[in-house]
């Protein structure tokens, strides 16, 4: 019962959900049993007290619907926000990050 409810909460339980946005950086399709969709977005943000700085960050994703994935793949590069959600661990059929993008918010048209 104990591991039941270890695993139920572990793998299954939502520990929260947000949105990113900054730039695709890639989305890839890859696996040799259970394929997955694993992609990178890059934020960028202006560093205060450092005129001209700019810091990036890597938010490393997975993406389990395919036509989300897809229209991600048909949007790279572009600016995006998505939506979400960060469990505790990973499963393999779910992809290799905590991370699993469920919803695209906006693409900008730039």
């Amino acid at each position: 019962m104990i591991l039941a409810i270890f695993i139920a909460v572990r793998y299954f339980h939502v520990f929260s959900e947000g949105v990113k946005t900054g730039n695709l950086n890639y989305l890839v399709y890859r696996g040799y049993v259970f394929k997955t969709h694993e992609g990178n977005l890059i934020q960028s943000d202006f560093r205060k007290g450092v005129v001209g700085a700019v810091q990036s960050y890597e938010f490393q994703f997975s993406v389990v619907d395919d036509s989300i994935a897809r229209q991600l793949m048909l949007n790279s590069s572009k600016d995006m926000q998505l939506h979400y959600k960060e469990y505790f661990a990973p499963i393999f059929w779910r992809g290799k990050s905590r991370y699993v993008v469920n919803k695209i918010e906006s693409i900008s048209s730039e």
